[in-house]
């Protein structure tokens, strides 16, 4: 918890993004005293954009915890360099224990981000601001406190629950993890005032703001996740007169030049084709990684690897679902020969400087919207016309027949596959597998996909065997570990069950 105490004050701040982007242009409040901060409306515009620059960091990474750790995507195993075996290459082959620095650096950077939302929320409250103003921001900030907290007790369960700024680093020291039953009531009462206090559109120069649909959208993901499905209908419910819809071509929602676009719930910023340091690199860091430029469109580039569609993702697509080609391509071909290594097409566009591409990753779209609220209709009462009508909408749209004469339980597989490629390498397969399996239910699917994946892999390992240890999943694993650091730094931490 040290870094709950000692993080300065608003470590990132925003630089003028493109057209759709430039509400996040902002000076660097750490050269300010902060007690000589938050005096007026634009300097606390100008911490809410960085708490919103702090998304980038942890957008960057959240493909490890969210799609690695599924059975969507594997690596492009290197049998020359294994220096990844003990880091990021353990969330593929589930042997994360408690000293991983990914976990450590997932923990701090949102532990870092909420002290920066505390503390902003905190100098709001006395503040004597425009009233619009205010609550337009408070709602901003009460939904990012919100996401993270859902995303930490989704990642670790039980987790330290803070909503005010530290005093002394002493106060650290007595820091204990609170129940998720407490840390979903704080993420309940967050998002309920952030819907009461956000607009629903902004001008165009706020355009990628949170509104209030993304406020009620994660709520409905909230409630969905708690299984209160009366509450996720009526709350995603309220989402659909709020003006937004499908776009008519599923690419259109990752294309750089259509951002924040009419399917567009939520997503994080970023820019391209430029020296700021605000671009993206999905392309690199997920194409196969002796592809040099044949993925990215530069020569002299040297991919990851990372984040590869498995078989069985590719398997998942019915014939003639429009959205496989573009989510995915099968295979890629360098100097004229083609290398049969599947990669991630979604975030693949052109950019004119190599490794700063310019995609904005999505977090909310409206067809989530559409199928969560399906999927609620459906275990609260049953498949009615409604629900289906919902599922469909999205099927149609991918070129795919209605589906019709289904139980409560056909739904529930048909929603849950549909969820899987609509919303393909977008951060959502781990926590939808979470949600709606027990443990033992999850290591067994688990499990079941990994014979698979260790019978026939995906990519080669250049003769290299499988440790013991590979791809073994335990009910424990459920949760990640709380990082050893965290532990050693506060002993009054617990270690989740499993990784002691």
């Amino acid at each position: 918890m040290k870094k709950i105490t000692s993080f300065i004050l608003l470590t990132l701040g925003f630089v003028q993004f493109s057209c759709n982007d430039d509400f996040l242009t902002t000076t660097d409040p750490t050269r300010i005293s902060s007690d000589l901060f938050y005096q007026n409306q634009t300097q606390f515009e100008q911490a809410l954009n960085g708490v919103y620059g702090q998304l980038q960091g942890i957008t960057n990474t959240a493909y490890l915890g969210q799609e690695f750790m599924s059975d969507n995507t594997t690596l492009d195993f290197n049998p020359l360099d294994r220096g990844g075996a003990a880091g990021w290459e353990a969330f593929e082959f589930s042997t994360v224990n408690p000293g991983n620095g990914e976990i450590a650096t997932l923990w701090n950077s949102h532990y870092s981000t909420m002290y920066n939302i505390n503390y902003a929320l905190e100098k709001l409250e006395p503040s004597t601001i425009d009233a619009a103003a205010k609550s337009a921001i408070g709602g901003q900030l009460k939904f990012m406190r919100a996401f993270h907290y859902f995303n930490l007790v989704r990642y670790f369960g039980d987790v330290v629950l803070v909503t005010k700024t530290l005093k002394s680093p002493n106060e650290a020291f007595d820091l204990v993890r609170s129940p998720q039953a407490e840390v979903y009531k704080q993420i309940e009462a967050d998002l309920k005032e952030a819907a009461n206090l956000l607009p629903v559109t902004y001008p165009a120069s706020g355009r990628g703001r949170v509104t209030k649909g993304a406020a009620l959208s994660l709520l409905g993901k909230v409630y969905l996740t708690l299984k209160r499905y009366p509450e996720a209908v009526s709350t995603l419910k309220q989402v659909l007169p709020l003006g937004y819809s499908l776009y008519a071509n599923y690419k259109d929602n990752f294309d750089p030049t259509k951002k924040n676009g009419v399917e567009s719930v939520f997503e994080v910023q970023y820019q391209g084709g430029n020296d700021l340091g605000e671009q993206s690199n999905f392309v690199y860091v997920f194409a196969p990684r002796l592809s040099q430029g044949a993925v990215t469109g530069f020569a002299n580039t040297t991919p990851s690897g990372r984040n590869i569609p498995t078989n069985d993702m590719i398997a998942a697509y019915e014939p003639g679902d429009l959205r496989k080609d573009i989510s995915l391509q099968t295979s890629y071909t360098l100097n004229g020969v083609v290398v049969p290594i599947p990669f991630i097409n979604k975030y693949r566009y052109p950019h004119t400087i190599t490794g700063r591409s310019d995609n904005n990753w999505p977090v909310l779209r409206y067809s989530d919207v559409l199928l969560m609220l399906g999927e609620a209709i459906n275990e609260a009462t049953g498949p009615d016309a409604e629900a289906l009508g919902y599922l469909n909408q999205v099927r149609k749209r991918a070129g795919l027949g209605e589906l019709a004469g289904l139980t409560k339980d056909t739904y529930r597989t048909a929603v849950l596959n549909e969820r899987r490629v609509e919303l393909a390498f977008e951060n959502h397969r781990w926590f939808d597998l979470q949600r709606t399996k027990s443990p033992s239910e999850l290591a067994a699917f688990m499990n079941a996909y990994a014979a698979k994946e260790k019978t026939s892999p995906t990519v080669s390992r250049g003769g290299i065997a499988f440790n013991a240890l590979d791809y073994v999943y335990s009910d424990f694993e459920y949760y990640l570990p709380i990082p050893a650091p965290q532990i050693l730094i506060n002993t009054k931490l617990t270690q989740n069950p499993g990784y002691q």
